[in-house]
């Protein structure tokens, strides 16, 4: 395998340019937490090439290899403690000004960013303490029910999630949860809390019952209502979950909504190879076959520009075959028409499969974030397609269910969809790209859309409105069945 790692990973050449230094850290006057990136990426091209988990090993082993070199570095500058993020080739400590503008002059480091903590706009309007037995519209719209009637329920898939942190015991979510064997729960593996101190990486106390929250718990309920969407059933009355019998996994990247750039990548990298509790014995093996990202990171007002290390983080989960679903935002209603703003990582990646905010008219939600998405000077065209978001109604902590309403929760019906298509055809997994154009070539147009954003006119698909339109699992699964798939895809 590794002989295969470095067939196809190359790292690419360092460059001789000056490192970008923060201004941030440059006018600092104290330590601040900061994340030092060193040159050379990963090529991932070639990933596409291999199938099942083989993909996500060797991509695995080739990010994983600068675990070592990151070691040495960190010796190097004398920040033996530096937590070595190698996902992303970064190291994260704190540092002051005249440390920041050293560590930039040299020829190995590419960037000195602050990672400086902020409040995410949680897409998440009111709960609503609601107890409707019924199922959520959401289910039937996107016909995942007519694939339960087919014994198509998620089994054999394993879902994630990165957020507020998940209600684990929760009635709708314990029986699905993978560190829940029937009988006792074993978090390792299957739970990791990526709130961490500053620079020497020990957890801190929160809002979560226990200081280490070396349990799967939610601070602050975004969390658990995303996961509900997913795979919420509690066997009884609440089929709240598009993929029931799924097994899901969680990783806190926030605290109580509030988080920094170097959290969402611990997350990330724990996504690609799970650990026990304690960071230790990384298992790319044990990786999820989709996650759902429900939270975005202010690009500048809030110090996290597109062009950084998460999109690097967002590629390399794509590249080892993990399906990285995000919501697109919920800043529709700014400016005179909505457009162009789908601004935020990870939304904006061309690496993320966008979810906007319809409603059960099948209209799109006024604050749907919309495209295209300006990324390394490109309009992408985005979001990529919509899913029920409006008045959702799943799990809230401790045993609860409420209705909430944003992108938040239309990118969980998109996750649980996949998740339905790969049960199905087992070949799908490790395989986002087919799944991503299963999904596209059978969404269902929104035909109230009367708005122009980047030219496109509202009767032309896709669209920077509604993308190729609101997904239907049923049409996809039909597709894919029949082989009736020109995508250059083999089942």
């Amino acid at each position: 395998m590794r002989q295969m790692v470095s067939a196809i990973f190359l790292s690419a050449c360092m460059m001789a340019q000056a490192a970008e230094l923060d201004p941030i850290l440059q006018k600092g006057v104290g330590p601040q937490p900061a994340l030092v990136i060193f040159k050379g990426e990963l090529a991932l091209a070639k990933s596409v090439q291999l199938r099942g988990d083989a993909r996500t090993q060797a991509v695995f082993e080739a990010a994983f290899a600068r675990d070592a070199s990151l070691k040495a570095q960190a010796i190097a500058i004398g920040r033996p403690d530096a937590e070595r993020l190698w996902l992303v080739n970064a190291l994260f400590f704190e540092l002051n000004a005249q440390q920041a503008a050293e560590l930039a002059a040299r020829p190995d480091v590419a960037q000195v960013r602050a990672s400086l903590p902020y409040k995410m706009s949680m897409p998440v309007a009111s709960f609503e303490a609601k107890q409707t037995l019924a199922m959520p519209y959401g289910i039937t719209k996107i016909r995942a029910n007519a694939l339960w009637a087919l014994g198509v329920r998620g089994a054999g898939v394993v879902i994630a999630g990165a957020d507020t942190g998940y209600n684990w015991d929760h009635p709708a979510l314990k029986r699905s949860y993978r560190g829940w064997n029937g009988v006792a729960v074993d978090h390792n593996f299957s739970w990791y809390d990526g709130i961490r101190d500053t620079a020497l990486g020990s957890a801190t106390a929160s809002t979560c019952t226990q200081p280490a929250s070396n349990f799967a718990c939610d601070d602050g309920s975004h969390g658990t209502h995303t996961m509900g969407t997913m795979v919420g059933d509690d066997l009884a009355n609440e089929q709240i979950g598009v993929a029931p019998d799924a097994k899901w996994i969680g990783c806190r990247n926030m605290n109580r909504g509030i988080g920094r750039p170097d959290t969402y990548l611990r997350c990330m990298q724990w996504l690609l190879a799970p650990t026990d509790l304690a960071g230790l014995n990384p298992n790319p093996s044990l990786a999820p076959h989709v996650v759902n990202n429900s939270w975005v990171c202010p690009r500048v007002a809030e110090n996290c520009d597109p062009i950084d290390v998460l999109q690097q983080g967002v590629a390399t989960l794509r590249a080892a075959g993990i399906l990285f679903v995000a919501a697109a935002g919920n800043s529709g209603n700014a400016g005179a028409s909505g457009c162009s703003t789908i601004t935020d990582p990870p939304a904006l990646y061309p690496e993320t499969f966008t979810v906007g905010n319809s409603n059960s008219a099948d209209s799109m939600s006024s604050n749907s974030s919309r495209g295209p998405a300006l990324f390394n000077g490109a309009a992408l065209l985005k979001p990529d397609v919509v899913a029920p978001g409006s008045e959702v109604r799943s799990s809230v902590p401790p045993a609860g269910y409420a209705l909430s309403s944003g992108t938040s929760m239309a990118a969980p019906h998109v996750a649980g969809a996949a998740a339905l298509l790969m049960s199905a055809f087992p070949a799908l997994k490790r395989n986002p790209e087919a799944v991503e154009s299963l999904l596209r070539a059978t969404a269902v147009p929104i035909f109230s859309n009367t708005q122009t954003c980047g030219g496109i006119l509202p009767a032309f698909y896709p669209n920077n409105v509604a993308g190729q339109g609101r997904i239907d699992v049923f049409a996809a699964y039909q597709r894919a069945h029949s082989g009736d798939f020109a995508h250059g895809f083999e089942f």
